[in-house]
């Protein structure tokens, strides 16, 4: 399926029903006061996160969306149905902003989180409301309320625990689809990844988290080259980040410095998280090299620096043991300060 990560839709709310004019006519009262019912509220616009979609295609070929209007009021004092709310579903992990002004009316993460956008119109009284001992056959009666109406940015970003970024052919998508049940497009040229992909990582039978294989960075990307900085969104939302360099580079070093540049070009804070620095492909060098990929100084000293062949599936257990552990700390972390910001 085509992954879509942005989308401009129209929501309108309905609008309420008019109030009714109407007098009671019935055998024996030749003079029946007034009856007119009150109109029905028009439907509220929501929008909710559901965890069984992960993009936002539909938006591409529905862009408006509207509630259903309240009913008139009717006579013998029948208030008019009100309209029918609309519920709009998104993947978790949208974010909905006001596209006139770019203001977040709301970032719907978990499964089942909802949002009330617009509500609908007010329901005009009907002339039974009117009725008073000085106008005791109003003949008038409100109109519905109107309904609103505005233009709405929706925005993905992917939720996972781990980001692993990396240039285009470092063996990104090789390796989530050894550590996951992703299956992944995997070619030997470059931005074989043109959209994010997601996999679950299972530790063991109570272990699991989510990985998201980010489309190949190079350098200048945040200013646009190459594939630019179209899904560098979808790492602000991981716990950490799994820095993936090929061993068969002429110079590693460089290449985290590029990797690390470009986060940092796009959000600094993003370098913020925790790390982890994997050198891919072990299986295709001597052990002179690999000794040599050792001996490197990142000045990382707190980031584990690991080695992995994907496709002889080696290091593997110990990478998904260390991305656990990483990730458990993380959370712990974040857990630790919000219960002292309470």
């Amino acid at each position: 399926m085509k992954f879509i990560d942005i989308a401009i839709i129209t929501v309108k709310s309905g609008k309420g029903g008019d109030g009714h004019i109407s007098f009671r006519r019935e055998k024996g009262i030749p003079k029946g006061g007034p009856d007119g019912g009150t109109g029905g509220k028009g439907g509220d616009v929501y929008i909710i996160a559901d965890k069984n979609l992960n993009t936002l295609l539909d938006f591409k070929y529905q862009p408006y969306y509207k509630a259903e209007n309240g009913q008139p009021g009717g006579k013998s004092n029948k208030t008019g149905r009100d309209g029918k709310d609309i519920i709009i579903r998104v993947p978790c992990g949208t974010i909905i902003r006001n596209y006139e002004n770019n203001e977040i009316i709301a970032d719907l993460i978990e499964d089942g989180q909802i949002c009330l956008i617009l509500e609908g119109g007010k329901g005009g009284k009907g002339n039974a409301e009117y009725a008073t001992p000085t106008n005791q056959a109003p003949r008038y009666a409100q109109k519905g309320g109107s309904g609103m109406e505005m233009q709405l940015l929706l925005e993905l970003k992917v939720i996972a625990d781990v980001g692993i970024v990396g240039f285009p052919n470092v063996g990104k998508s090789t390796l989530i689809s050894v550590i996951s049940a992703a299956k992944p497009k995997i070619a030997d040229y470059p931005f074989t990844t043109l959209t994010p992909n997601l996999g679950i990582v299972k530790v063991d039978t109570e272990k699991s988290f989510v990985v998201a294989d980010i489309p190949g960075l190079i350098e200048g990307a945040s200013k646009g080259k190459g594939m630019g900085n179209e899904f560098l969104r979808h790492i602000e939302r991981t716990n950490c980040l799994l820095f993936l360099i090929d061993s068969l580079s002429n110079n590693p070093l460089n290449d985290y410095k590029i990797l690390k540049n470009e986060l940092k070009s796009y959000n600094k804070s993003i370098l913020e998280k925790s790390k982890i620095i994997c050198f891919s492909k072990i299986d295709a060098i001597t052990e002179d090299r690999l000794e040599q990929l050792k001996k490197i100084k990142f000045r990382e000293p707190k980031t584990p620096i690991l080695f992995i062949s994907s496709v002889a599936n080696k290091g593997i257990e110990e990478l998904k043991q260390t991305l656990w552990s990483m990730i458990q700390y993380r959370k712990m972390i974040v857990n630790e300060v919000n219960d002292s910001i309470i």
